[in-house]
């Protein structure tokens, strides 16, 4: 089902599934702030997140077998996919993991170009693709032009905030917006920031 505003038409999605989707894109945004938590102790913000991962493990196992952890079965309930309903959703676990192997891997300004490109950059890719996304050409596999724009727009702009380098910049968004493209699944969570990661950490010399 689609809807018109000034001529642009959009898909119409249920209020449930808008919700699902701002908390999902809450959950990524709330990653952002991970490297500012490591600068101010590591060891503690890769214990949290080990934890986080372990605690969300545990609440899923229970909720496939009947068992309704409070708080937790709402947030979740709303926040998965159609096609996660019914088994282990992984999104969360590789979120939390792709942001602490980028803690573990690399310096702290690489880090934060890598955190930001997964919490922003596919972060808003869904977003967009999901509300806006018209334009599927077959060798964007299921994705859309327009997440993959907004993809762009955001990785560019956040490693420009941290590296004030324009062509840095554009490496690791480039390299973020193909990986991005890819059909990877929930495993964009981990690949996006170790790629992002990896392209800051072999051109350091372009971060200030």
């Amino acid at each position: 089902m689609t809807g018109s505003f000034s001529g642009l038409v959009l898909p119409v999605i249920s209020l449930e599934k808008a919700k699902g989707e701002m908390v999902r894109k809450g959950i990524h945004l709330f990653v952002a702030l991970i490297p500012s938590f490591a600068l101010i102790n590591k060891t503690f913000t890769l214990i949290l997140l080990v934890c986080g991962i372990c605690l969300y493990t545990i609440c899923e196992i229970l909720t496939l077998k009947g068992v309704k952890v409070p708080l937790f079965y709402r947030i979740i309930g709303l926040a998965n996919r159609e096609r996660d309903k019914g088994k282990f959703a992984l999104g969360p676990v590789t979120l939390g993991a792709g942001a602490a192997l980028s803690i573990l891997l690399f310096a702290p300004e690489a880090a934060f170009v890598a955190i930001y490109a997964l919490a922003f950059g596919d972060g808003f890719a869904s977003l967009a693709g999901r509300i806006m996304g018209r334009t599927r050409p077959a060798f964007l596999m299921g994705k859309s032009v327009e997440g993959s724009l907004a993809c762009f727009l955001t990785v560019y702009l956040s490693a420009l905030h941290v590296s004030h380098n324009w062509l840095f910049s554009l490496t690791v968004t480039v390299t973020a917006t193909v990986v991005e493209a890819l059909p990877l699944k929930d495993w964009d969570n981990i690949i996006i920031p170790l790629s992002a990661g990896y392209i800051a950490s072999v051109f350091p010399s372009m971060l200030i």
